[in-house]
């Protein structure tokens, strides 16, 4: 029990994750499903930060009576993950801007229903007609 203070990131890195994962599967709007996803994101990158750190550990620059350093890869990844993170949030919310502008909703049942009366329609107009004949 005396463990658990220690794990206070681990905790709120699995609460997190679960709560991005709950939004993105419950929701039916494209933007909130997004959030969900950054959510989801922001506690992958706490669970490695946390992981990264290292108990007394110091930056890995060499000074005298400093021997324990922490891993500066993980938090370096961490950056490159937290811009390609808000590149293609930004990319998701293009597309759900021109969504929103094609179908004039942004709920998935709302375009899925819209897409099955489009293809309702084309199929309708593309059937053959029965020609009259003479006999």
């Amino acid at each position: 029990m005396s463990d658990l203070p220690g794990l206070y990131n681990d905790w709120v890195a699995i609460f997190l994750m679960m709560t991005g994962f709950y939004i993105v599967i419950s929701q039916g709007n494209l933007l909130k499903k997004i959030v969900g996803l950054n959510l989801f994101q922001a506690s992958v990158f706490i669970l490695y930060i946390s992981l990264g750190k290292v108990a007394d550990g110091n930056a890995p620059i060499f000074t005298e009576g400093v021997t324990v350093y922490s891993n500066p890869l993980p938090h370096v990844l961490i950056l490159t993950a937290i811009v390609v993170g808000v590149a293609t949030t930004a990319v998701g919310v293009a597309l759900v801007v021109r969504i929103n502008e094609a179908y004039g909703s942004v709920e998935e049942d709302d375009i899925h229903e819209l897409d099955l009366a489009d293809d309702e329609s084309v199929n309708k107009g593309c059937s053959p007609e029965p020609e009259d004949d003479p006999q």
